[in-house]
């Protein structure tokens, strides 16, 4: 086993569990809301929308086809229409109240915060993600995963969204060791592990849905824990 020094994770999707803690903050909306009565029959669909657009519209981002302010600015009134609802009456505290609402959001996946002290004991590690500071900050906080990383990099401070190298390259720099030092840990073949590779950062793809992907990571598992068997 090459020996690293420095442990990349990715956040949403890879320790913070968005899927959960999403439905959980939708659900809420839903019913706070009466989204029933401005044309959106259930949360079902509500909810199919939400993940239609959302992803739509974070691709895009990850590639620059929309910036932070436009995506957050057109997700709900997309979803609305998407749903079948009326965009018109989406009420003006709805995207601020579901960033609020998730971001405060505990859940984890398993062995999360287990996986994180067994390799602090071993590794410095550090987050790098395409979300935004202040959300991100906030879910941390939110799910105690705070106290454990020492850099956070985020695609909003460098100016560089994964799978562009150069945001691997300014963590690189800010911990002043190589690539070959470092290994990323993450959900997303797009952008995690293409983007580590493009780095030439050795790679662990988490999949625990194993999906099949075009890319060989160096790396995969399945299941958080199988980190100490790697590390």
């Amino acid at each position: 086993m090459k020996t690293y020094q420095h442990i990349f994770f990715d956040l949403d999707h890879t320790l913070w569990d968005y899927d959960r803690n999403v439905t959980e903050s939708l659900s809420e909306l839903y019913q706070i809301y009466g989204l029933q009565e401005l044309g959106i029959p259930t949360f079902e669909k509500f909810f199919a929308s939400f993940h239609a657009v959302n992803f739509q519209l974070w691709d895009w981002y990850n590639v620059g086809k929309i910036d932070k302010y436009n995506l957050r600015k057109e997700r709900f009134p997309r979803i609305f229409e998407h749903a079948g609802g009326n965009s018109e009456a989406i009420p003006a505290a709805f995207e601020e109240d579901f960033m609020h609402r998730t971001s405060s959001k505990p859940h984890v996946f398993p062995y999360s915060k287990e996986i994180l002290t067994y390799l602090k004991q071993k590794y410095r590690i550090h987050v790098i993600t395409n979300g935004f500071n202040e959300s991100q900050a906030k879910k941390m906080k939110s799910a105690n995963l705070d106290g454990y990383f020492e850099l956070v990099v985020t695609s909003e401070t460098t100016g560089f969204k994964k799978p562009d190298p150069r945001i691997f390259e300014y963590a690189i720099h800010q911990l002043q060791t190589q690539a070959e030092a470092c290994l990323m840990i993450g959900d997303n073949p797009a952008s995690d592990i293409l983007g580590a590779q493009r780095a030439n950062i050795d790679q662990v793809y988490f999949n625990p849905e194993g999906k099949v992907i075009d890319l060989q990571p160096t790396y995969e598992i399945s299941h958080l824990q199988e980190l100490e068997q790697l590390l």
